[in-house]
């Protein structure tokens, strides 16, 4: 058990008997009393979102997971397939799970599978990916020099802005936790 300031963003915890990861957190001063630290919480199982006050003596119970590097191969229908890279093992996922990292499903990358007493509760991209422009508007004549940015539809099918000089073809860098265009790769 820990003190509900220690909790941290991507932690998972044990909240009225459901496994949920915190998504995001801010700790509250009051003037006279304790303070609180707001949390919130998405379900493991429903995938239901919740905000949860905890005064900031309160204790929770963090769970332990397990991560398996494991190499994403294809989709079928609502099923996703990945093996293990360590003793090929292959595990079905279904869209329920990879819901939140659709655009990032690209084929022979490498994701960490979390497994809570063997079974699967969640999947973490890498922290960058390189993925291909399919659709962008065309290159305005001299904005190569200025910071506007521009939509471009990645292979994946994401969506993120990205500079002027981008065009169809080029292979992208983006960050998977901010849905952000880091560099040309």
């Amino acid at each position: 058990m820990i003190q509900a300031t220690q909790m941290r963003v991507g932690m998972i915890i044990r909240y009225k008997h459901s496994l949920c990861r915190v998504s995001s957190l801010f700790h509250q001063a009051l003037s006279r009393k304790a303070g609180k630290v707001v949390a919130k919480l998405k379900n493991l199982e429903t995938g239901s979102n919740v905000e949860v006050r905890f005064r900031s003596d309160e204790k929770v119970e963090p769970i332990r997971i397990e991560g398996h590097e494991m190499e994403y191969l294809y989709s079928s229908g609502h099923e996703h397939c990945f093996m293990r890279t360590d003793n090929y093992e292959q595990l079905l996922l279904s869209d329920k799970m990879v819901e939140d990292i659709k655009n990032y499903l690209l084929p022979n990358a490498k994701y960490t599978i979390e497994f809570f007493e063997g079974k699967p509760i969640g999947i973490k991209p890498p922290r960058t990916l390189d993925l291909k422009v399919v659709e962008t508007e065309p290159i305005l004549k001299g904005a190569t020099v200025s910071a506007s940015m521009k939509p471009a539809t990645l292979e994946t099918g994401l969506v993120v802005d990205v500079p002027q000089f981008i065009s169809v073809g080029d292979v992208v860098r983006v960050d998977t936790s901010e849905n952000k265009y880091l560099e040309r790769a």
